[in-house]
């Protein structure tokens, strides 16, 4: 804290710098700070600041509360009222009064609940409650809606009218329930609970019109929070003014600013339906509009190049005409170009006169000399084949066989040459000239 400021003994203040001394020093004493008490001889000036006593049993200390703050308050403070004031410790100069300059003033007992608002909105958004990825989303067009509220209170009467006007064929059905006072919190949850196991609406309502903390204070109980997070319904919660927030706000799948905001939010507007389809039933029509005069310009380009049966005939008529004379133009001349070339073979004939008896003669000689150079070729193929064959002979197993000896082979097929390829007690197989027989090895050696 400021200890007082120092000065001469002997000086001599003035009541103004006395005055502006003290306020200095109780304005750095103390921090902007919190004070409860009683509110006593309030008085509203012309100007808009207010000014009152705030008192307890012992003391009382002077406040003023100035226009620019207390404007924005949605109450009035009365006599007799039990409030808290956050406040500037200072000195009214002018008269040396010791006063509170207020900033902020809420009823008593709303600082406790504050704490324990945001206490419990602490605690649920650590587990995961406000998370978006598990909010469920709300029915474009849902079937039945589901409201949760006060049968008496005028949230139900905007809601309904809301919901009347914009799509009056949805059916509605309403779980009526206490939202303020003793047990409200329970009730409001047995209601949610009552929607998940008739499962008779595809979409909830949760409404109730503004108020105080106080009178909200059942949709920040965890009982009704952890109840909507486990309902499967979607919700969506209208609950109180738009600067009203609650912990049903944050737990629910969507939060409305206003319970006729809900029904906004989650009921479609019919003819904002009818005007949609009305445009889209515009779109259509100018779509298959456009796609038939396509097809009909279309047709007209075909039609321009379609021809008559008769001149189609006519044309492919006239074409054959054409290829027969140019067929026939083709045999002419293919028929004198072979013409041509038979007169100029016969004058070639004619001039080379070949001498026929002396080329038969000839022909004569190569015959006989071609049969005598095949005669011999084949006699010598002979004479060698039969000598593959005698050598062939000899080296026939089945000649070896002849003279005496076998083939022996291990029980896989393959022919024993050497005593390392088998072992005593096996058994092989013997191949005779005639005939094969079956041993077993009793000895063997080198």
């Amino acid at each position: 804290m400021h200890s007082p400021p120092e000065t001469d003994a002997h000086a001599i203040l003035s009541v103004s710098e006395l005055n502006h001394s003290a306020k200095d020093l109780l304005e750095h004493a103390f921090p902007l700070l919190w004070v409860s008490g009683e509110i006593s001889n309030l008085k509203r000036y012309d100007s808009g600041h207010w000014y009152f006593s705030l008192k307890d049993a012992n003391a009382q200390v002077r406040c003023v509360i100035f226009n620019h703050k207390n404007k924005y308050l949605d109450w009035q403070p009365e006599d007799g009222m039990q409030v808290e004031v956050r406040a500037l410790v200072t000195l009214y100069k002018a008269r040396g009064d010791f006063q509170l300059n207020v900033n902020t003033i809420r009823l008593a007992g709303r600082g406790a609940l504050f704490k324990a608002f945001e206490q419990l909105k602490a605690k649920l958004e650590k587990e995961g409650l406000f998370d978006p990825a598990r909010k469920k989303p709300l029915p474009s067009f849902p079937k039945q809606i589901g409201i949760v509220t006060s049968y008496s209170g005028a949230a139900l009467r905007d809601v309904l009218s809301t919901l009347q006007h914009r799509m009056p064929s949805i059916p509605v059905i309403i779980y009526p329930t206490p939202v303020q006072g003793d047990g409200a919190a329970i009730k409001i949850a047995r209601a949610i609970q009552t929607t998940t196991k008739r499962s008779e609406c595809d979409v909830l309502i949760l409404c109730r019109g503004g108020g105080d903390i106080e009178d909200l204070w059942a949709f920040n109980e965890e009982i009704v929070a952890r109840t909507i997070a486990l309902c499967p319904i979607p919700i969506i919660c209208g609950v109180g003014h738009e600067t009203d927030f609650t912990i049903a706000d944050f737990i629910a799948d969507m939060r409305a600013p206003t319970p006729t905001g809900a029904a906004h939010l989650i009921c479609p507007d019919h003819e904002e339906l009818l005007h949609h389809i009305k445009t889209l039933y515009s779109r259509i029509q100018r779509i298959m509009q456009s796609s038939i005069e396509n097809r009909m310009q279309h047709i007209d380009m075909l039609s321009h190049r379609l021809i008559h049966p008769n001149e189609q005939i006519h044309i492919q008529f006239m074409r054959l005409q054409h290829f027969r004379e140019r067929l026939a133009s083709i045999w002419l001349r293919y028929f004198d170009n072979r013409r041509w070339s038979l007169r100029e073979l016969n004058q070639r004939i004619t001039s080379a006169r070949p001498d026929v008896s002396r080329l038969e003669t000839q022909l004569y000689e190569l015959d006989l000399r071609l049969r005598r150079v095949v005669i011999h070729h084949f006699d010598t193929l002979t004479s060698e084949l039969q000598r593959q064959e005698i050598h062939l002979a000899h080296l026939n197993p089945q000649s070896v066989l002849e003279r005496g000896y076998s083939i022996a082979y291990d029980k896989d097929g393959n022919v024993l040459r050497s005593s390392d390829q088998f072992s005593i007690g096996d058994d092989i197989r013997v191949s005779l000239a005639k005939g094969w027989g079956k041993a077993k090895v009793l000895e063997k050696g080198k």
